[in-house]
């Protein structure tokens, strides 16, 4: 063995972590404090529901083809897929709902429906954001940033303008395309980003690359299927995951992690790497002298969204609705303010939602419907049981409205999932979703560091690190992890 290793976290990133350095030769041990693992990308089970409590979008599969395929594997071993054609329905008012198509051929003729030329401005759009993707999965997105300098390098001063990188996503869409559909269909993706369209650099048009070119795919058991398969994968390798037994302390010597104590006790490693909440690790895992950033460089951060979640079992199946259906407000930027500049519950609110069981028999009974629903809301609001349960009712009566569906008279199953339950559940800053917003200032080498300034061999993957929010996001953030890791302890030349 190179040397052992403990995780703390068993999210997809703490997973993925774990299996990459196993794999490597690395002696580890994964510690969850929730009685299962997966993070965000978890599973909930009731009365024959079953529930992706997370995360719900499969996107950029090539990324997960590639993490496997580091390991020797192939994905179609764990999980097969299923494209989604339509892709998703939007809704953009009452009486005003359209299915984007799941085949990029009929894309443009799609965008021809919405203004004039709209598939001609579309193509030179994508080609544009294609373009983007291609550079920043070649040069950017797989690299371990230690310094601005490799950040701000030859590539990026002479590509920074195509890129975008230093313009507003919302300029350059409102610059090709006038009619509002259009536009809220190419910026809605910053809010699970953690950011506004307003807010988010240029560069994150590649999601429009990533959603209209290369797909929205289903993988079979949801995206918790999908974290127990890497999770499988990893004991395949060797890692012990430990679950129901949470980190309280790093230990450190001399200048580096030793290992960490939980309420078990303490357990010794030559390396630590955090996949929990970076802002709780370290404010709470860390003594003061040893903490990379200060209370006060976590409360001047841009915090993404909370989200407001509920897990709906009905009795019945909702026809209009299809697997992923997205609502925008006509003044969207109304709901913006209310979770960046203005925090509060907003009135008009954009939401999500989900019906995994019209494509997955196992989801739902027979006959019945699984609903999955889900509105950003700004973190740090109050969350009290009086407040969850008539907001939900709000929201349930917004979506009936919109869609033409009656839900409340069908309800087997209701769970309310929000502010409180992201503090629980993953200690996550002020109860947010997502961690830090996507703006440029925290974007790339501007994200908190995967090493600790203070302590050797203290590590954190996950999404604040670089590249940022989202299950591909935390998948390359694994692969960057262990690779650094790996070549420190080379380098180091073993156990020091």
């Amino acid at each position: 063995m190179k040397g052992n290793i403990i995780i703390a976290g068993g999210g997809i990133g703490g997973l993925a972590s774990a299996a990459l350095l196993a794999d490597r030769g690395f002696k580890v041990t994964l510690l969850e404090k929730n009685d299962m693992v997966g993070g965000r990308a978890r599973y909930w089970s009731s009365g024959g529901f079953r529930f992706d409590m997370g995360p719900s979008w499969y996107l950029m599969p090539e990324v997960f083809e590639n993490f496997f395929a580091l390991l020797g594997k192939k994905r179609e071993d764990y999980f097969s897929l299923k494209r989604l054609d339509p892709a998703y329905r939007a809704y953009f008012g009452l009486d005003d709902a359209l299915d984007v198509p799941g085949n990029p051929a009929l894309m443009e003729g799609f965008f021809d429906t919405l203004e004039p030329q709209g598939g001609k401005k579309l193509r030179r759009y994508l080609d544009r954001a294609q373009y983007k993707y291609d550079v920043a999965m070649k040069e950017f997105l797989y690299r371990d940033y230690s310094s601005i300098f490799d950040f701000l390098n030859t590539r990026m001063l002479v590509e920074g303008s195509r890129l975008n990188v230093f313009g507003s996503l919302d300029r350059i869409v409102s610059r090709h395309f006038s009619d509002r559909r259009s536009r809220q269909l190419l910026e809605y993706a910053m809010v699970f980003l953690g950011t506004s369209p307003k807010k988010a650099p240029g560069l994150y048009s590649i999601m429009s690359h990533v959603d209209l070119n290369l797909g929205v795919f289903y993988p079979s058991g949801g995206l918790a299927g999908v974290a127990a398969s890497i999770a499988a994968l990893a004991a395949e390798k060797g890692v012990e995951i430990i679950t129901g037994e949470s980190v309280e302390k790093v230990i450190v010597k001399n200048g580096r992690a030793r290992g960490v104590v939980t309420g078990s006790g303490p357990r010794e490693a030559d390396a630590v790497l955090v996949n929990a909440d970076y802002a709780h690790a370290e404010m709470n895992f860390l003594d003061d002298e040893h903490r990379t950033f200060s209370d006060k460089y976590w409360q001047k951060r841009v915090w993404a969204p909370s989200m407001f979640i509920m897990y709906l079992g009905l009795n019945k199946k909702l026809p209009s609705l299809q697997h992923h259906n997205l609502y925008f407000a006509r003044d969207w930027d109304r709901h913006f303010d209310t979770i960046f500049s203005n925090p509060g519950w907003p009135d008009d609110p954009c939401f999500y939602v989900s019906c995994i069981s019209k494509t997955d028999n196992d989801a739902a009974p027979a006959g019945g419907e699984n609903v999955f629903v889900l509105v950003p809301v700004a973190p740090g609001l109050d969350d009290s049981p009086l407040q969850r349960e008539a907001y939900a009712d709000r929201i349930i009566e917004h979506i009936e409205r919109v869609t033409g569906e009656s839900i409340s008279d069908s309800l087997a199953v209701r769970r309310i999932y929000s502010h409180r339950d992201f503090i629980s559940d993953y200690n996550a800053w002020g109860g947010t979703a997502l961690g830090l917003s996507h703006t440029l200032g925290q974007t790339a080498v501007f994200r908190p560091s995967m090493r600790s300034r203070k302590v050797n061999g203290l590590y954190y993957t996950g999404q604040y690190t670089h590249p940022g929010v989202g299950v591909p996001m935390v998948l390359i953030a694994a692969q960057v992890a262990a690779d650094g890791m790996e070549k420190d302890f080379n380098r180091a030349g073993g156990r020091k």
